[in-house]
């Protein structure tokens, strides 16, 4: 299961680096791509993960979530 997070309020590869590493620390999160000029990350799960965690995850970084959509 694959889902794109809109994220706002990354500016620099520090800020992927940090969006990145919030999400991989979610037992859930297999792999992460983070796209700084798309603004969005595509997080691959291995079980299904409630949006409102991946938001909290990104929003406890420092970063504003827009949407999150499945893929």
């Amino acid at each position: 299961m694959k889902k794109k997070i809109m994220i706002e309020g990354m500016s620099c590869g520090h800020c992927v680096a940090h969006v990145e590493r919030a999400l991989k620390e979610l037992q859930e999160v297999v792999d992460v791509e983070v796209d700084l000029p798309g603004k969005n990350a595509v997080v691959e799960l291995k079980e299904d993960a409630p949006d409102e965690k991946l938001k909290e995850t990104i929003e406890e970084a420092g970063y504003d979530v827009i949407a999150v959509d499945n893929l």
